[in-house]
Formats: structure tokens, C-alpha cells, sequence
């Protein structure tokens, strides 16, 4: 069972991280498809670059050891930006199954990724 969830937490944490790291360097480059899709769901051009680096630091909090209260916040970070960005489509009313696709996967694998990672990197409680 627990190489099981090793194997699952890796697979969903390799494909998380390029799925937000691909994304992010694609906010960071401000490409065309992406400012119009930015602009289109209401957001000002800006928003890219904070979305960029956000996504490129939680990818780095993610995969180093240690560090377990900031990788909560990275998960929490990636978890709030995706089911902002399925929320944004439905706002505008994006109908298209592409719309809807990527964020919805970045959001399972999210899920998957925290919900299966190893004890080392969860926050140990002190309570008794």
C-alpha cells in the first residue's frame, strides 16, 4: 500500500509540476493567445506575471525536501488558481470543453499530489 501511494503521489506530482510550470512560463512570456484569454475573462494583462511566478516558486516549493509548511501553501496557492480559473470560465460563460480541461486536470492532479504525499512532507501536528 505505501508504495502505491508513493508511486501515485510522484506520477501526479511530476505531471502537476509541468502542467504548472508550462503554464506559468507561458504567463511570464505574456503570449498573445494568453493576454486575450486574460483579457477575455476580465483580468488586467498584469495578472500574468503574477500568476507566472506564483506558479514557477509553488512548482520549486513542491519538489525540494523539507520546507513543509510552504509547501501547504503552494498546494493551497495551486488549488485556489485553478478552481478560480474554472469559476472565471463559468463567470463569462465559456462553454467549451477546452476551457474547462486544463484547469480541471491541474486541480485533480492538486488534489492527488497533496492528499498522497509522503509523511516527510506533511506538517507534523504537535498535539497529543
Amino acid at each position: 500500500m505505501k508504495r502505491r501511494n508513493k508511486i501515485i503521489y510522484w506520477i501526479a506530482t511530476i505531471w502537476l509540476s509541468l502542467g504548472m510550470l508550462s503554464t506559468g512560463i507561458v504567463q511570464l512570456l505574456k503570449t498573445k493567445d494568453e493576454v486575450a484569454l486574460f483579457t477575455q475573462l476580465g483580468y488586467p494583462v498584469y495578472f500574468l506575471t503574477l500568476l507566472g511566478i506564483w506558479k514557477i516558486l509553488g512548482v520549486i516549493a513542491i519538489l525540494i525536501p523539507k520546507f513543509t509548511l510552504l509547501k501547504e501553501w503552494a498546494y493551497a496557492g495551486f488549488f485556489f488558481a485553478m478552481s478560480g480559473a474554472v469559476f472565471s470560465h463559468i463567470s463569462v460563460a465559456d462553454h467549451s470543453f477546452s476551457a474547462y480541461f486544463g484547469p480541471m486536470l491541474l486541480l485533480v492532479l492538486t488534489i492527488l499530489s497533496w492528499y498522497f504525499r509522503p509523511a516527510e512532507r506533511k506538517i507534523v501536528s504537535t498535539n497529543p
